[in-house]
């Protein structure tokens, strides 16, 4: 590559060339557009916005001027860019949505958290918010550097005097080149307490100012979740804080709950929020929600989500928390321009490059404040040595034959400088009046004081923190308000399982995935024979699949066809009327569309000498100890490794010595000890636990219990009781003995059970009819019987489930 240079041309490697105008490029966005100065928080554009309406006079307590006329002089004096740039970021600077404490004072339609933007400058009008003013206060007063504007004709200031942390109270956001800064904003009144505290003791931690500084506070408002990601930030300059909208639960006249957000994470477009929720409805997502409407107005936000009556209103707030932005992450990254470089700050060090600055603001104030009052001194000593002697300076003035002669006598016969005598030559005839007089020397002794005093604190560093402190507590109280947003402790909410009474409950799972929890008070008990009560409305095809007793305090674990296994509290379940179908399970778990339950048991907790023993329909058998499943994970783990075409039929929680019972479709029962099984990994496949026939699958698995009879139920609604002893053991892998002989009169068999006296059982047909039978009423039976008739059945349907009621010693 060549170059000309007066007039030669000088080659230049292009690689050389390429890096040195990238780097000045980027260099120039770093330090001129896109981060804030670490003293007052601002970048060159709202700084030249600021600094140019204070040049007009745009005071908080004058009328407001056309954002037009703001744009034009910005663009004009000070920042040679284009007027969407300056006008966008004067718009920001008036949203109390985007900014804490809004430095600009709007006038119009400057836009909405729907994400509208804000009217066209030519409509809108601007004038500086009375905070603002404190960010300029003492400008005159040769506080801070001037440098040439972009074209030398006018100066503007390198930083503002910054009477407040503004880069703390307003935070900021800015993208660089090969850095991004993301500073969080920040109630007022803890940051200046912060800044005192750093007064009061300057080694004191990040950890022990965030006693005083608790977190960010957002203008939307919101919870922050947990303290961790604030802790992270605080201590080194980058972290991540998690933000929750604010929603409550109301229960409506009609019984039916609705959810209510009034609060959104920072940043966060209302109208777009309301669309994704829209969408997870259209899409399926998330079910059990039937009405969505923005009632918000000028009074303040208010989304308003109906529910229907079936559904856990909290379990649809926390797939609305996972699946949508009423809960996002505030990347934190604190980085600004320390000494014109980019620096990325914890807490501490942010307070105290701003303290330095302020030290700075009050040592040059004051030097300006004391040569003003030196030179007002001046000029009243002189006055003060022309009334003492009036009548002879009247004298020499009016003998003088002009002004210029008249300074000059004066400074001879009294010693004057030439500005002295300039004044007194000034000086009206009503200053000789006693009242005046009195005032002179008031205005002396006055200027005395306050040299001395001034003196005072340029000599001392305390006193210039005492002036810091005095001035910024005062600011504090004027302008300070209450914190928005909440802090919660934890990053989640307190368990619900405090509120939550235990009891026993009937848990009812459906083919096509729907699952509801009731009393068990819900169910009468029937004689043998009867036709049952309808237990649920199912859709066309739809069929009970699971059913079993629980407490709402135990965790239910979900077994799917897929060898996944998910866990939820039994509380977490919906409570349905006896009709209801209850709710869709893809709303209370994370699986995947193709999955499907195929085993759930109850657990209380996971300790040690437990074990889960899983059986599949192709006869394969697997010992995991308990513990390898405790796991919170939302997305499920994984429960064991299934051959093709195979499925989980079934789950047993055992102690390690139980006896494993399986029994197959046509009727084949095996026995054998669970110590002929070996504890496996969570992830193995397991070993076969019974030899099938051709077309044969396995339908139930049970464990051992002593005097226990083996309940057989069949398609027909048949059923038989066999003592457990006519069952032998054998070894694992057989073929198994007969246990019911299985005919067209009776059908294949539905379910076995392991029964004891007085048990009581539940029995469910393809059509949802739910029976309760009591086990006593059932005959004993040899293995080889077909039973007898326990439930009558309508037309083309027949038993899917059954399960033993439990009496509470069992639990």
């Amino acid at each position: 590559m060549e170059v000309y240079t007066d007039g030669k041309i000088v080659p230049i490697r292009l690689e050389e060339e390429m890096k040195k105008s990238y780097i000045d490029y980027a260099m120039s966005v770093i330090i001129g557009r896109a981060l804030p100065d670490v003293r007052d928080g601002l970048k060159p554009v709202h700084r030249r916005i600021l600094y140019a309406m204070h040049e007009s006079g745009m005071s908080h307590d004058k009328p407001h001027k056309k954002s037009a006329r703001v744009v034009g002089d910005v663009l004009g004096r000070y920042h040679p860019h284009g007027d969407t740039a300056v006008y966008d970021a004067m718009v920001r600077l008036a949203q109390d949505f985007s900014t804490r404490y809004p430095l600009i004072d709007g006038h119009g339609n400057f836009g909405s958290i729907d994400g509208d933007s804000a009217a066209a400058m030519r409509y809108t009008e601007v004038r500086m918010a009375k905070i603002a003013m404190e960010l300029l206060r003492d400008i005159e007063k040769e506080t801070v550097n001037f440098v040439p504007n972009y074209d030398d004709s006018l100066e503007e200031p390198a930083v503002l005097p910054s009477r407040f942390p503004n880069l703390l109270v307003n935070g900021s956001s800015g993208i660089a080149v090969g850095m991004a800064t993301n500073i969080p904003p920040h109630n007022l009144v803890e940051v200046i307490n912060g800044v005192v505290a750093l007064i009061d003791k300057p080694d004191i931690t990040p950890k022990e100012l965030m006693s005083t500084v608790k977190g960010p506070d957002f203008p939307t408002g919101g919870i922050i979740m947990g303290r961790d990601g604030i802790k992270q930030a605080y201590e080194t300059g980058r972290g991540s804080i998690k933000v929750r909208g604010v929603s409550r639960i109301e229960k409506m006249n009609n019984g039916k709950m609705r959810i209510l957000i009034t609060e959104l994470p920072y940043l966060v477009n209302k109208a777009r929020l309301i669309e994704k929720i829209a969408e997870l409805v259209r899409d399926k997502k998330i079910d059990g929600i039937t009405d969505l409407r923005d009632e918000s107005d000028r009074t303040g936000m208010r989304i308003v989500i109906e529910l229907r009556r079936d559904v856990n209103p909290q379990i649809i707030l926390n797939q609305l928390y996972k699946q949508t932005q009423l809960e996002d992450n505030f990347g934190v990254i604190m980085l600004a321009l320390v000494d014109g470089e980019p620096r990325v700050l914890n807490l501490k060090e942010m307070l105290f490059y701003y303290l330095e600055h302020q030290k700075d603001v009050i040592v040059r104030r004051t030097r300006y404040d004391l040569r003003k009052a030196e030179e007002r001194l001046h000029i009243v000593e002189g006055l003060k040595i022309a009334l003492d002697h009036i009548d002879e300076v009247v004298r020499i003035i009016r003998q003088s034959r002009d002004e210029q002669k008249a300074k000059i006598n004066l400074m001879e016969r009294f010693g004057l400088s030439e500005k002295q005598a300039q004044a007194i030559v000034d000086m009206r005839l009503g200053k000789l009046s006693g009242l005046e007089r009195e005032k002179l020397e008031e205005e002396y002794r006055e200027l005395i004081k306050k040299i001395a005093y001034l003196r005072s604190i340029l000599a001392d560093e305390k006193m210039v923190l005492k002036v810091i402190k005095e001035e910024i507590t005062v600011i504090r109280d004027k302008y300070g308000d209450e914190r928005r947003t909440q802090i919660s402790a934890h990053e989640e909410n307190l368990e619900v399982e405090d509120l939550i009474a235990e009891e026993d409950v009937v848990i009812a799972i459906t083919h096509g995935g729907y699952i509801k929890r009731q009393p068990i008070t819900v169910y009468r008990n029937q004689k043998r024979g009867g036709r049952g009560i309808s237990a649920i409305t199912t859709k066309e095809e739809d069929f009970v699949e699971h059913l079993f007793i629980t407490t709402t305090h135990h965790y239910l674990l979900f077994f799917t066809n897929k060898g996944k296994v998910y866990r939820l509290k039994v509380y977490e379940i919906p409570e349905a009327s006896r009709q209801a179908k209850g709710t869709a399970i893809v709303n209370l778990l994370f699986i995947s569309g193709d999955e499907k339950i195929t085993a759930v048991i109850p657990v209380r907790d996971f300790s040690e000498g437990q074990y889960l023993v899983t059986a599949t329909r192709q006869g394969i058998v697997k010992k995991t100890s308990l513990t390898e499943y405790d796991s919170s994970r939302k997305d499920g783990i994984i429960a064991l490794t299934l051959d093709e075409n195979d499925e989980l039929i079934g789950v047993k929680l055992t102690n390690g010595r139980d006896e494993i019972i399986l029994s197959t479709r046509q009727g084949m029962v095996i026995r054998f000890a669970e110590d002929d099984v070996r504890s496996m990994g969570r992830t193995a496949r397991g070993v076969k636990g019974i030899t099938l026939e051709s077309g044969d699958v396995v339908v139930g698995m049970e464990t051992f219990r002593d005097g226990g009879e083996l309940l057989v139920i069949t398609e027909q609604g048949f059923g038989k009781k066999t003592p457990l002893t006519e069952f032998r053991i054998q070894s694992r892998g057989g073929k198994g003995i007969i246990g019911i002989k299985v005919t067209s009169r009776n059908g294949q068999v539905a379910g076995i059970m392991i029964s004891s006296e007085g048990d009581e059982i539940m029995l469910i047909t393809l059509d949802g009819i739910m029976i309760r039978v009591s086990v006593d009423e059932i005959s004993t039976m040899g293995r080889a019987t077909q039973g007898v008739k326990i439930m009558r059945l309508g037309e083309n349907d027949k038993v899917v489930a059954l399960a033993r009621i439990a009496g509470k010693d069992e639990e």
